[in-house]
């Protein structure tokens, strides 16, 4: 599915604001191919967010105020005054959500080393990460830079705390493991819920249209999603116009996982979407509440290339060493 620019400032929060906004959003398309752009979390945390302390140790972000780490030796990068996190201050995402850091132009590269430095993670965990310079679909080289950890995945509980150089802190937590895995072979998805599992039949993008392959991490969740095939170029055989229900944002090119009425006969025995993994009327909805925005969802067995890195938060398609070489200042340790 394509949802276009007019929805990107969309995060997965739900309620009354949600509702009303609904209404507005654009049509979209089901296909693999056309942009929206990574979505912002709406509060502006970066400017909302608590205002700096030291750089280093808090409490509440799991680092020990006494081992405070010293700043960094560099000089401070301009660029951080205009720094976005897509993570609202407060929020719990799932495990698979990296911290990503957009600007307003592209960070040249003799600069990115001192901005990662400026950047510091803390965690409850001790976790070892790094970050790394993505190029988004919809920006520059040089106007995305991610964080995430070197193990797979976040571990459950974690809390985190992001220091924006001297221009303010977002503090946030990692919540339960959800971890889905779509296999289009067979038509099904397990859904690893903290060691439980289930099984949810399911009908992919038919051949030609293949869904993306590889790992995903859900940018947002809207309850309905207007979709409609001219804006993806759909031929007069491929018409179809209105609303999807219980939609799970995956990449910014579009790929949903979504109520699909044609589901309620194709699951869990054909491929029949424009690229979208479709869930059944019966099932859609309890799946959707199941997951929070920054919960994993894998695809295995399609005919497609791996979705790329900055196509959404395609960051776990990197392995460590892949992650590492697109980093200026290499791992840290975030305790």
């Amino acid at each position: 599915m394509h949802s276009n620019r007019s929805t990107r400032r969309a995060v997965g929060r739900l309620g009354a604001a949600v509702a009303a906004c609904v209404a507005l959003l654009s049509a979209v398309g089901c296909s693999a191919n056309a942009g929206t752009g990574v979505r912002t979390a709406a509060g502006t945390p970066d400017a909302e967010a608590s205002p700096s302390k030291a750089v280093g140790g808090d409490k509440d972000g799991g680092g020990d105020a006494s081992n405070a780490r010293p700043a960094p030796s560099v000089p401070e990068p301009a660029v951080l005054a205009r720094a976005r996190v897509h993570i609202s201050d407060g929020d719990t995402v799932g495990v698979g959500m990296p911290i990503s850091v957009t600007f307003p132009r592209p960070v040249p590269t003799a600069e990115r080393k001192a901005v990662e430095s400026w950047l510091r993670v803390q965690t409850s965990s001790g976790t070892t990460g790094a970050w790394s310079w993505v190029r988004d679909r919809n920006l520059l080289d040089g106007q995305r830079v991610d964080f995430r950890p070197s193990s797979t995945y976040w571990k459950p509980g974690t809390k985190i705390t992001l220091h924006r150089g001297s221009h303010g802190v977002s503090r946030f937590t990692i919540g339960r493991s959800l971890v889905a895995t779509v296999d289009t072979k067979t038509d099904m998805m397990t859904v690893d819920t903290g060691g439980k599992t289930n099984r949810i039949p399911i009908t992919a993008g038919r051949p030609g249209l293949d869904t993306w392959k590889g790992t995903m991490v859900v940018m947002d969740k809207q309850p309905k999603v207007f979709m409609d095939s001219r804006t993806v170029g759909m031929g007069p055989n491929d018409t179809y116009r209105g609303y999807y229900y219980w939609a799970l944002h995956l990449t910014a090119s579009g790929t949903y996982v979504h109520q699909n009425a044609h589901a309620d006969v194709a699951a869990g025995h054909s491929n029949v979407t424009h690229g979208c993994v479709g869930l059944a009327t019966s099932t859609a909805k309890g799946f959707y509440d199941q997951v929070m925005v920054g919960d994993v969802i894998k695809v295995t067995g399609a005919n497609k290339d791996t979705v790329a890195t900055g196509n959404g938060y395609g960051d776990w398609n990197l392995t460590w060493d892949q992650w590492l070489a697109h980093s200026a200042a290499g791992a840290t340790t975030t305790a």
